[in-house]
């Protein structure tokens, strides 16, 4: 029996090798040559051969047995622990479900053996929290989560395999909850403020609409602005009745019947009022009379009404007439001549023509019926009367009478008329005549305007709202937006199939007020949609949006009037055709605060440090005479029309003073104010005038300070012959005294100390010459200053001259004759100078500039031999 003497197994790097324990038994081992990994290769599968010694050493002549198979299974190690697929999971619930199922995390363990590669269990390892999670990895919740209790919850999930080993690493999972799904707009604003001057300000600029996965095939929004609790149902130009119609280009003549009260226009003094908006409020029991002469007697054919109206429904079922306007006979009879009122929601318009204007029957009554007439809201009306037709425009939009009523004229008679408003007076088939018919509600502006028609040009521009809605480019809202403003823009409606290009369209709507000074408030909005879906009988329902804009409150001007408020002026200008220039440099100027910076420290400056210079408009300035009514036989104060119409400006003259209105810009007013001028036929009697200016800015809402300006005459100053000779010691009043006290003093302290007088003799002359020298300028800086103030005026200033004033020379006094040098003459007149000075007690500046004046006196002096001994004023030297 041959001993075993080697194992061979056939294979490629099997990690196997096989030794002989035993030759004579034919024992052997297999054992691993190399770490065997069972992640690697699980089982192993080969051939084994064992080979006796044989006869010879080589291993040819060995002989081999036969071929066994040998099947290896690799028994697994829990070396590895189970990791997560995802770093971190996410979910979003919606509050008030239970879910079998919120998500489901996942882990692996890279174990070979089905013991250790198998994920057995997941835990939650957060506490309190409502959710659970079953073997496979799904989580739900355990309870109804709620939105407004927790938002999102965060919870740490684990796993285990088969052999109880954990997860190296637990994961993150994060649990949104969002609140039940309600169609509706998302991410708006509920106040959005509006500084003045902003322009056009989006409203809604991240709006978006949420549909729930709703089938929408198409929306319909309407953006709706409701003013009509502001002023006259929106924010509208608050000038005064008569500055409104010049600035949109009414035909003159205008008669305001509801003017401001005031001592020309009393008749408005006793009714309601609102003096912001100059509203008035009729309750049922006031009425107003028109003073005669105020309105023509007889209208024309042609003439317009214009008025605002807000009107509710008549109590009663067969309510009264409610007279707005009403010409009636003032006694003995109760005929109305024309008339306008509202009955039953009905506005009404009566025109009776007298038997010298026709004699047939003629049409009378013109009767519009309107929802308009009773809503209680703000609307313009004007009725324009081209007799026999009768157009109404309300808002803007033209209205034929739905019924015409014809009546015989009335019969002449000398009985006055009446014309009021509010109410009818009825001064016929009554005990006492009283006011009848009376109105309830609200009204402004009501005018009349006898032999002339408004175009709808004119009517539009009246009744203009200065707010609305407004789109930021129109070019950019998207293929397939439609969208209609109506007329005040107020209301804007938009329709679309497409959520997005709905969206986007929504985000571009603005609001934009074009007022300076606008009325500052709440504006409310509304926005509602109308949602069409597929073929669905029940569509989704989109809550309306309720929001407002707040427009804050303008910066408010400080209007200022400067000038000269004291002017001298000789008699023979007030006589002359051009009269007296009262205001040649007056300048209006308008400021406001500016606010501090936050952060910024306090300012130490004047107040004056922190204004700002801003520029706006004035509709009207009053100029007012202090004392007294001017006298028209013997003053006046005028202005050329042409300086107000190349300006667009109107004006009212009286003896109370004059009044300029219409909307200009200050620098307009200021022009005219130079040209303003006063007369005066009989100066010797007027010691002065005074006169106030005072302009406005919004009917009144911003007011000027109140500018005082007397004007006075200016009289010849005359000396007697018994009075000294020198003109420079008897002086007019407004003309200060030289005073030049270092030439005398030279002169004395050089005869005292003789050894310094050369020192002191030229310490002086230079001295002299210093002052001289100044003296010049400033008299040329004056004359300059002077020059341009009196071409700015372009009024000529006073001159002085020897008309106006006479110097009286004493006839005992010396003369030297034309023969003589001039050197004599000059001496002579310095040594007069040094005597007059050294008796004056004013300053060195004055005493400069009669240096000056004695300079151009020697020179005239030096070529008339007849004028040596006068001295002429030169007006170049007197600035006053």
């Amino acid at each position: 029996m041959r001993e075993i003497c080697a194992f061979k197994i056939h294979g490629q790097e099997l990690p196997f090798e096989a030794v002989v324990l035993n030759k004579t038994s034919g024992e052997g081992r297999l054992r691993a040559k190399s770490p065997i990994d069972c992640e690697l290769q699980k089982e192993y599968t080969f051939i084994i051969q064992a080979y006796d010694c044989g006869a010879g050493p080589r291993e040819t002549a060995w002989k081999k047995s036969h071929k066994a198979v040998v099947h290896i299974q690799v028994k697994d190690v829990n070396e590895f622990a189970p990791t997560f697929k995802e770093p971190a999971y996410k979910a979003v619930v919606t509050e008030g479900k239970i879910y079998d199922s919120i998500l489901q995390v996942e882990a692996v363990d890279e174990d070979c053996s089905p013991q250790y590669s198998q994920i057995c269990n997941y835990e939650i390892v957060t506490t309190d929290v409502p959710f659970a999670i079953d073997r496979n990895g799904n989580i739900r919740n355990t309870e109804k989560l709620s939105y407004d209790k927790q938002r999102q919850y965060e919870i740490l999930v684990t796993a285990y395999d088969c052999g109880q080993k954990p997860a190296a690493q637990d994961t993150l999972v994060q649990v949104d909850v969002k609140p039940v799904c309600k169609p509706g707009w998302q991410d708006w604003t509920k106040r959005i403020e509006y500084q003045p001057g902003s322009g056009s300000v989006p409203l809604f600029p991240s709006i978006h609409l949420e549909t729930c996965d709703g089938a929408v095939s198409s929306i319909q929004i309407t953006t709706e602005l409701q003013t009509n609790y502001i002023g006259k149902g929106c924010d509208r130009e608050t000038y005064s009745e008569r500055s409104l119609q010049k600035l949109c280009g009414a035909s003159s003549g205008i008669i305001d019947l509801l003017p401001s009260p005031s001592a020309a226009t009393n008749w408005t003094a006793g009714l309601l009022v609102d003096s912001s908006e100059m509203i008035f409020k009729f309750d049922g029991r006031q009425g107003a009379k028109i003073p005669d002469g105020i309105v023509p007697k007889n209208l024309t054919d042609q003439f317009t009404i214009t008025m605002w109206m807000k009107h509710g429904p008549s109590p009663g079922v067969r309510a009264e007439k409610e007279t707005i306007l009403c010409n009636s006979d003032k006694t003995e009879m109760n005929r109305h001549h024309y008339a306008l009122y509202v009955h039953n929601c009905r506005l009404v318009f009566l025109l009776r023509k007298d038997f010298d204007q026709a004699d047939t029957f003629r049409p009378a009554e013109f009767h519009w019926k309107l929802d308009q007439i009773c809503d209680k809201e703000w609307h313009y009306y004007v009725i324009n009367v081209e007799f026999p037709v009768v157009t109404l425009y309300m808002d803007g939009a033209t209205y034929e009478p739905y019924l015409v009523t014809n009546d015989w004229p009335i019969h002449p008679s000398h009985i006055a008329m009446q014309l009021t408003v509010g109410a009818c007076w009825q001064g016929g088939e009554v005990t006492k005549p009283r006011f009848a018919q009376f109105f309830h509600g609200s009204l402004a502006s009501l005018t009349i305007r006898p032999g002339k028609m408004e175009s709808q040009k004119v009517i539009s521009c009246l009744q203009a709202c200065k707010e609305g809605l407004d789109i930021n480019s129109l070019e950019s809202l998207g293929q397939g937006i439609k969208y209609h403003f109506n007329p005040s823009q107020s209301v804007l409606v938009m329709e679309g199939d497409d959520i997005g290009n709905i969206n986007r369209a929504l985000q571009k709507v603005s609001y934009i007020n074009s007022r300076q000074f606008p009325t500052a408030g709440v504006r409310r909005l509304r926005v509602s949609s109308k949602v069409q879906c597929f073929g669905e009988d029940v569509c989704i329902s989109v809550p309306d949006v309720d929001a407002y804009v707040m427009v804050l409150q303008a910066i408010e001007p400080q209007i200022s009037l400067r000038g000269t408020d004291r002017l001298w002026r000789p008699a023979a200008q007030f006589e002359s055709a051009r009269g007296v220039t009262l205001f040649p440099d007056i300048k209006i100027v308008s400021t406001f605060a500016k606010a501090e910076t936050p952060g910024e420290p306090k300012a130490t400056a004047p107040k004056s440090a922190v204004l700002e210079e801003m520029l706006h408009n004035l509709d009207f300035c009053d100029i007012l005479v202090l004392g007294g009514d001017l006298d028209p036989r013997q003053e006046c104060l005028e202005l050329n029309h042409s300086e107000l119409h190349q300006r667009h400006l109107d004006a009212t003259n009286s003896t109370a003073g004059y009044s300029i209105y219409g909307v200009g810009s200050m620098s307009r007013y200021e022009q005219v104010l130079h040209h303003i001028r006063y007369r005066n036929w009989h100066p010797a009697s007027l010691e002065s005038r005074r006169f106030r200016i005072k302009c406005s800015e919004l009917n009144g809402r911003y007011t000027s300070n109140e500018f005082n300006l007397e004007v006075s005459i200016l009289h010849e100053v005359r000396m007697s012959d018994k009075e000294h000779v020198s003109h420079l010691i008897v002086q007019p009043p407004f003309l200060q005294s030289v005073h030049h006290p270092e030439s005398r003093s030279s002169i004395q302290r050089s005869s005292v100390v003789p050894s310094i007088a050369t020192v002191v003799i030229i310490i002086s002359v230079c001295m002299l010459v210093f002052v001289v020298a100044m003296g010049v300028y400033r008299v040329r800086i004056a004359h300059q200053h002077f020059t341009q103030e009196t071409e700015a005026a372009k009024e000529a200033e006073m001159d002085w001259d020897d008309s106006a004033l006479t110097i009286t020379v004493n006839p005992m006094e010396k003369h030297e004759e034309p023969g003589h040098g001039e050197e004599e003459t000059e001496e002579e007149e310095e040594e007069e100078v040094e005597e007059d000075v050294s008796s004056s007690s004013s300053d060195s500046e004055d005493s400069e500039e009669e240096e000056e004046e004695e300079g151009m006196g020697r020179g005239r002096h030096g070529q008339s031999g007849a004028r040596q001994a006068q001295l002429e004023w030169d007006d170049s030297a007197l600035p006053y």
